[in-house]
């Protein structure tokens, strides 16, 4: 997106829209979700590591594929994030089954 003044930013980081997609589809494979997010499938597969390192995803192998969840109590990274989980950030329901 460029703004006046021709610098160029996005809204959300590379990282919140790889969680955001993978929320929406769970399944989904690294092909997919580097299409969806205009991403290099390498960038996708080290922004998974990163989010399932800090514990706000889980993948469960299965055969050839992964599904994913997405861990909906883990608290923003940011203190100006305030005390918001990603189950409210994403919209997602609370669970408390981990």
């Amino acid at each position: 997106m460029t703004e006046s003044g021709g610098r160029e930013w996005t809204f959300l980081t590379s990282h919140a829209r790889v969680l955001v997609h993978v929320a929406r589809n769970p399944q989904a494979r690294i092909r997919d979700i580097a299409d969806a997010c205009l991403l290099s499938i390498r960038a996708v597969q080290l922004i998974l590591d990163d989010l399932e390192e800090a514990g706000y995803l889980t993948r469960q192998r299965t055969g050839r594929h992964n599904t994913y969840r997405v861990t909906p109590g883990t608290h923003m990274r940011r203190a100006a994030d305030g005390p918001r989980t990603v189950a409210l950030v994403l919209d997602l329901p609370e669970q408390t089954d981990h």
